[in-house]
C-alpha cells in the first residue's frame, strides 16, 4: 500500500531589501490555478520538514535559502476542507542571497518580489488559498 502525505511545509523567501517572493500559479493547474503563493508543497515519506523545505524550494524557484525562522504551524488544504485532502505543517521564514537566480518552475506563470502592503494589494480574491496567503503576510506585517 502506497503511503499517504500527511505534513507540508512553506517557504516565505525574503531577499536583502525585505521584499518577499509571492509566485502565481499557472492557469493550466488542476488547483488554485492563478493564485498568489509561496512556496509550498508535501512532505515525502521518510522526509523532515527541513529537507522538504529546501527541495520544494529548489523545485520550485531553483534557489537555495537559510532558514531564519518557524513563522507559524499551519493547516493545508488541497481542495475542499475535508480529512482527506488536508495536512498540518510549519511554515517558515527563508532569507536568500542569490534572488538573481530565480528560475520558476512549470507550477507557476509569474513571480513578484513584494513589500506586505503590495502583496496585500494583489491577495484580494476570496478562495480560501488566497485567504490562507493573506494570513501568511499579516504575520509578517507582525
Amino acid at each position: 500500500m502506497p503511503g499517504q502525505f500527511l505534513a507540508g511545509v512553506g517557504a516565505v523567501i525574503q531577499r536583502h531589501d525585505g521584499r518577499f517572493l509571492l509566485l502565481r500559479r499557472s492557469g493550466e493547474k488542476d488547483f488554485a490555478a492563478d493564485v498568489w503563493e509561496c512556496v509550498t508543497g508535501r512532505l515525502e515519506q521518510g522526509e523532515g520538514f527541513e529537507d522538504a523545505l529546501r527541495r520544494e524550494v529548489q523545485e520550485e524557484t531553483g534557489l537555495s535559502v537559510e532558514i531564519d525562522r518557524i513563522l507559524d504551524t499551519t493547516h493545508f488544504y488541497r481542495g475542499e476542507a475535508v480529512p482527506e485532502n488536508e495536512l498540518v505543517g510549519v511554515l517558515f521564514l527563508c532569507k536568500t542571497s542569490n534572488a538573481g537566480a530565480l528560475r520558476t518552475s512549470a507550477e507557476h506563470d509569474d513571480h513578484r518580489w513584494v513589500t506586505t502592503s503590495e502583496a496585500l494589494d494583489l491577495l484580494v480574491s476570496d478562495d480560501p488559498s488566497t485567504m490562507w496567503m493573506r494570513g501568511v503576510v499579516e504575520l509578517l506585517m507582525e
